[in-house]
C-alpha cells in the first residue's frame, strides 16, 4: 500500500484564520493547527467513510475505490470508436457538464495533446491538422450510458483545462506557446511542421463544431483554466507556467458574454497585483488566512508574434514578463479554477512552503514552485484575495490541480501527487476528505484525475482519468448525506 492510502485529515477554525468571513474559512487555519502538533498527522474526518474497491458496471474490473453505497460505470475509453466513426482521443483532461435532452448530460471533453502531432477526426476540419489536441463532445444518459460521442475541435495543442458557459459553451484552453515561430521544448520536436500560433482560449458550442477561431486578446500564454463572473460578464483566467512564475489574468471582452451569446475577441487583458506589494510572491509560504487587497494590471500586448526559431524559454514567460514589469503577483503553477457565487476559486499546484523531509520527487527541469499546493480564493466584489488552504505536508493534500464546486458547496479536487491519486472533498467549514482512489494502473504511475464536474441534477459526478488507458467514469451514490 503506497504512503498516502489510509491518511486522515482535518482543518479546524483557529487562531489567525477565525477573523475570515465567509465560506472555507476553516481551512486557513490547516497548516497553523499541524504546526502546534509538530507536524504530525490531523485527526481523522470521515467524510462518506473509508474508501472499498468498487467494480465497473461497464465490465466488472475494479478502476476506482469509492465509499460505502457509491458506484461507477466507465466510458469514453482512449481508442474507442466515436459515433462519428473516429477513435477517441487520448489524455483526456478537462471537462464540464451540462443539461440535455430529455433528462440527459452533454460532457464537453479535453485531450491534453503536446508537441507536433497528427490531427484527431478530420484534418481538413482540423484548426492546425499538425496537432493532435481538442475536445470531443458525449451525450451520456440518465443512467450514466454513453449514448452519442463526436469530434467538436481538432488540431489544438495542450488542450489542458478551460470553464463552462452560462449561454452554453466551454472554453477550452491549450497551455502551450507553441507555433511556427517558436522553437519546441520537446526534444526531436519541429515546430516549422505547425501551420498556426498557439497558446489561445477557443470557444466549443454545445452542439456542432467549434469555429476554430481563437480568442487572441485573451491572451497567448500556458492557459490552463478559465472562470467566468456572470455580473462583471469577465472571464478569469490562470496559467501553468510550470518553468517561470505563473499569474492570474482578467479577460474583459468587449461586449458583454450573455447578452451577445458567444465570448468576443478585442476585449482587454490584465494581470493580478497586490495593493501596496508590488512583485508579491504567493508562490512562498503564506500565513494562514492570509488576505491582500488586489488591483489589476494592464497587459499591452496579448499576442506576441515572436522572431522565428524563438527558444521556448523565451516566448512562455511573453505575456507574463509584461505583467511582473507592472508589479504583478507571482504565483507557481496555476492550475484548476470555479466561480462560485461571486468568488473565483483557483488552485496553485506547488504553492506553499516545503515541509522538512516532504521535498517533490526529482524533475529533469527545474519546476518553479516547491509546496503541496495552495488553494485562493478571489472575491470579485470585494476585490480581495485570500488563502482557502495552503498544504502543511503531502500527507494532508499533495498538488491539487483541477477543481470544481459541488452542489452542497464542497470544493472538489484532483490530486497529481506523486503516490496514490486521489480525488479529494474540501469542506466550508474546512473538513478535507477522501471521495475516490484510482487503482494503480499496471504500467502507468503517472495517471492522474481530471476533469471532475456534476451533472445538472447533482447526483453524479464525472470525472476522467489521464493515462495511456485513459477513460470517463459516471459515479453516481448518496452524495447528498456526506461532505458534498
Amino acid at each position: 500500500m503506497q504512503r498516502r492510502t489510509f491518511l486522515t485529515r482535518t482543518a479546524v477554525v483557529a487562531g489567525g484564520a477565525a477573523a475570515l468571513a465567509g465560506p472555507f474559512q476553516g481551512v486557513a487555519a490547516a497548516g497553523e493547527l499541524l504546526a502546534r502538533r509538530g507536524g504530525g498527522r490531523p485527526p481523522h474526518t470521515p467524510g462518506y467513510g473509508p474508501l472499498r474497491p468498487v467494480p465497473d458496471a461497464l465490465d466488472g474490473k475494479v478502476r476506482l475505490h469509492l465509499p460505502e453505497g457509491f458506484g461507477y460505470r466507465s466510458f469514453g475509453a482512449v481508442g474507442t470508436p466515436m459515433s462519428d466513426g473516429y477513435a477517441t482521443p487520448g489524455r483526456h483532461d478537462g471537462m464540464a457538464a451540462f443539461r440535455g435532452p430529455n433528462g440527459s448530460t452533454v460532457l464537453v471533453r479535453n485531450h491534453e495533446v503536446p508537441g507536433v502531432a497528427p490531427a484527431f477526426g478530420d484534418p481538413a476540419l482540423a484548426y492546425d491538422p499538425r496537432c493532435g489536441g481538442g475536445t470531443t463532445t458525449l451525450t451520456i444518459d440518465r443512467r450514466g450510458r454513453l449514448v452519442d460521442d463526436r469530434v467538436s475541435i481538432n488540431g489544438t495543442q495542450m488542450n489542458c483545462n478551460g470553464g463552462p458557459m452560462p449561454w452554453g459553451s466551454w472554453l477550452t484552453c491549450e497551455e502551450t506557446v507553441d507555433g511556427p515561430d517558436v522553437k519546441g521544448i520537446f526534444p526531436g520536436q519541429d515546430n516549422s511542421l505547425l501551420t498556426q500560433k498557439h497558446g489561445y482560449l477557443f470557444e466549443v458550442p454545445l452542439h456542432g463544431r467549434a469555429r476554430r477561431t481563437p480568442i487572441r486578446a485573451a491572451g497567448r500564454f500556458l492557459h490552463e483554466s478559465a472562470a467566468y463572473d456572470p455580473l462583471g460578464g469577465a472571464l478569469y483566467l490562470t496559467e501553468d507556467n510550470f518553468l517561470f512564475p505563473s499569474g492570474f489574468y482578467r479577460y474583459t471582452p468587449p461586449g458583454h458574454p450573455e447578452r451577445v451569446g458567444r465570448l468576443l475577441d478585442g476585449g482587454r487583458l490584465q494581470m493580478l497585483a497586490i495593493a501596496g506589494r508590488p512583485g508579491a510572491e504567493l508562490h512562498l509560504g503564506q500565513r494562514p488566512g492570509a488576505c491582500f487587497d488586489v488591483t489589476w494590471v494592464d497587459i499591452d500586448d496579448p499576442d506576441p508574434q515572436f522572431a522565428p526559431n524563438t527558444p521556448w524559454t523565451a516566448a512562455a514567460p511573453a505575456v507574463g514578463n509584461q505583467g511582473r514589469a507592472k508589479g504583478a503577483a507571482q504565483f507557481s503553477r496555476l492550475e484548476g479554477s470555479i466561480h462560485c457565487d461571486g468568488v473565483v476559486y483557483f488552485v496553485s499546484t506547488q504553492g506553499g512552503a516545503t515541509a522538512p523531509g516532504d521535498e517533490l520527487p526529482p524533475s529533469p527541469v527545474p519546476l518553479f514552485g516547491a509546496g503541496r499546493g495552495q488553494v485562493w480564493a478571489y472575491d470579485v466584489r470585494r476585490r480581495q484575495l485570500r488563502l482557502v488552504c495552503e498544504s502543511p505536508h503531502s500527507s494532508v493534500l499533495d498538488l491539487p490541480d483541477n477543481i470544481t464546486c459541488s452542489p452542497g458547496g464542497s470544493l472538489v479536487l484532483c490530486e497529481d501527487g506523486d503516490g496514490d491519486n486521489f480525488l479529494r472533498g474540501l469542506t466550508p467549514a474546512g473538513r478535507i476528505f477522501d471521495i475516490a482512489r484510482l487503482e494503480p494502473l499496471d504500467g502507468d504511475p503517472d495517471a492522474e484525475f481530471a476533469g471532475a464536474t456534476f451533472g445538472p441534477s447533482g447526483d453524479t459526478l464525472f470525472v476522467n482519468i489521464q493515462s495511456a488507458q485513459g477513460r470517463s467514469f459516471a459515479i453516481h451514490g448518496p452524495w447528498r448525506g456526506g461532505g458534498c
